[in-house]
């Protein structure tokens, strides 16, 4: 496919998480932010790709005016099979990272890319999962409290944040480290050449 050097505007990045903004943000594109607010609760049984693809689609779509390119994510934890989301408290944040201690978990972000038309009609969308493991040390009960005190487990997926206190307690990462922060670059990357638009001649930096 031809790749274009321009993107109809705005090109709109539909999460208000700051740290997938900073991501995008650092591949000097312009965009401007509008957070989709949609269901985020799992199907029953749902897989956890399944979901994150879907709530990235969801957001996509939700977010998305005529004549624009909207980028969408959903990241989440999985361990032992169990989709961890958003700790809801201070509690739930020490019992997810009690799941996580010692052991290698999974972290799945669903990336999706909906160029919508410019007057009606379904315009294009293409989407991915990307898969990053990452193994957590072993904590004491006393650095999981801790760590759930400090506020940083709050929003985030998993409750933990790679980029910042979480750092201290991260042994291993197997993959994309953007995809644990929220954004995985390169199937950023690799989408948008699938609709024909090259990351690399949108950048102001270029």
């Amino acid at each position: 496919m031809t790749t274009s050097s321009s993107v109809p505007r705005p090109l709109v990045l539909a999460s208000s998480s700051p740290r997938r903004r900073e991501l995008l943000g650092g591949l000097g594109l312009r965009f401007t932010v509008r957070a989709a607010e949609i269901d985020e609760t799992p199907w029953p049984a749902e897989e956890p790709a399944s979901y994150v693809l879907r709530l990235a689609e969801e957001k996509a779509v939700a977010a998305a005016r005529p004549g624009e390119v909207v980028l969408a994510a959903d990241t989440t934890v999985v361990v032992g099979g169990e989709i961890l989301g958003k700790p809801v408290d201070e509690a739930d944040a020490r019992r997810m990272l009690g799941l996580l201690a010692g052991r290698e978990h999974e972290v799945l972000t669903g990336v999706a890319v909906l160029e919508a038309a410019a007057e009606g009609g379904p315009g294009r969308r293409v989407a991915a999962v990307d898969r990053t493991l990452v193994r957590m040390a072993a904590l004491t009960p006393e650095e999981i409290a801790w760590y759930a005190a400090s506020g940083e487990p709050h929003d985030r997926a998993g409750a933990y944040a790679i980029q910042g206190l979480g750092a201290l307690f991260v042994a291993a990462v197997t993959g994309n480290y953007s995809n644990v922060v929220g954004l995985p670059i390169p199937t950023v990357y690799r989408l948008f050449a699938e609709l024909g638009y090259d990351l690399k001649a949108l950048s102001c930096r270029a």
